[in-house]
């Protein structure tokens, strides 16, 4: 019995502050739907994007994050090129809306930048994993503090990933890499729409 319950908290364990080596979710399936507010305030709803266009969805992990920053600014150039697809392009991040304001000043993003205030849209899609204690400390003498940054304790972070959803709220396509510096490239993005 105590090693049952040794193996159950040493899986739950991984599962809750491992970074998955794979995405949950699969090319075929519904997609999670969500609701949650841009850097302008504004409600959006993955529902009713997908009621007329195919929504591309990034997770980035923060300001703070060269990567993150030149991906959002590679897909801002071909903004223009996302919405003759017929598709609309969103950004989603852990950290609160002031933070995300850094991101738009920095990427110049000219779509919805969204702020996941309680990581549920990272848990539903199944990206989300808790930063390990030794990094949050070598992250912070680098002058990134996540509990400020994203305005909760949990020292959660996306793995950078993106997901295409078609009009029929099923993933045609996504890109996954545990690796912060792997991301999908805009002309990756176009081939899939």
């Amino acid at each position: 019995m105590k090693r049952l319950l040794f193996i159950l908290l040493a899986t739950i364990s991984l599962n809750t502050y491992a970074q998955k080596a794979e995405s949950i979710l699969k090319i075929g399936e519904k997609a999670p739907i969500f609701i949650a507010f841009d850097q302008n305030g504004d409600k959006f709803k993955s529902s009713e994007v997908l009621k007329g266009k195919q929504l591309i969805v990034v997770f980035y992990r923060g300001q703070w994050c060269p990567y993150c920053n030149r991906h959002l600014s590679e897909l801002q150039d071909h903004l223009e090129d996302f919405k003759k697809a017929g598709a609309q392009i969103i950004a989603v991040s852990p950290e609160k809306t002031e933070n995300i304001n850094k991101t738009v000043e920095k990427t110049k993003a000219d779509f919805p930048v969204l702020w996941d205030k309680d990581n549920s849209i990272m848990e539903s899609f199944g990206v989300n994993f808790i930063l390990a204690k030794d990094l949050q400390e070598k992250y912070k003498k680098y002058g990134v503090d996540l509990a400020k940054a994203n305005g909760n304790p949990s020292q959660t972070l996306p793995v950078p990933a993106t997901f295409i959803i078609g009009k029929n709220g099923k993933i045609k396509f996504l890109h996954y890499d545990p690796d912060y510096k792997n991301r999908s490239s805009a002309k990756e993005i176009l081939e899939h729409l």
